[in-house]
């Protein structure tokens, strides 16, 4: 599959279709949207808040999730912020979200099975890293929509003058509840 995605992209070039595309590297419209990386959302969410090519700043990880006040979702969202003007951050989770169903304990099973050795679970732990803990899922949206948004607004360097809101798309018709 990934040869077919190159061999399009060879034409795409070949054909300036990046033409289309061309937009500024800062988002004009100051905002920041951390949402799932699930399929349904690719073209959805964008459609559903009418956002192009450069007006803001997408982040996508699964569940939409913030795992930590010092995780890499929170360190983009920091830099976002600082360089490249984001004054506004929304935290977007979504109906049916996958991560809701999680078994963590199979995930690690599975990655055992798959060649992850037993031992560097082991280490994980000894490091202070909780596996089960990091690869946790969540139980109720709502709840972890409010946690991502709290761990955010509470961050000792977030701008108190960014402000933060979560809401909860709705993946069959786009729309969009504020979570407050």
């Amino acid at each position: 599959m990934i040869e077919q995605m190159l061999a399009y992209n060879r034409e795409f070039v070949a054909n300036k279709g990046y033409e289309a595309y061309t937009a500024p590297a800062h988002p004009q419209k100051k905002t920041a949207i951390l949402t799932c990386m699930d399929t349904r959302l690719v073209e959805l969410l964008l459609a559903a808040l009418n956002i192009k090519n450069g007006d803001v700043v997408l982040i996508k990880s699964i569940g939409g999730m913030i795992t930590g006040p010092f995780d890499s979702t929170v360190r983009s969202l920091l830099l976002a912020v600082v360089e490249l003007g984001v004054e506004e951050i929304m935290v977007i989770g979504h109906t049916d979200c996958g991560l809701a169903r999680v078994d963590t304990a199979q995930v690690l099973h599975e990655l055992v099975e798959r060649g992850a050795s037993p031992d560097d679970l082991r280490m994980m732990r000894y490091c202070g890293l909780d596996p089960e803990q990091w690869l946790r899922g969540f139980t109720c949206l709502n709840a972890s929509v409010a946690e991502s948004v709290q761990i955010l607004r509470t961050h000792p360097l977030m701008p108190k003058s960014v402000s933060i809101r979560g809401f909860i798309i709705d993946t069959h018709t786009g729309e969009l509840t504020p979570q407050e």
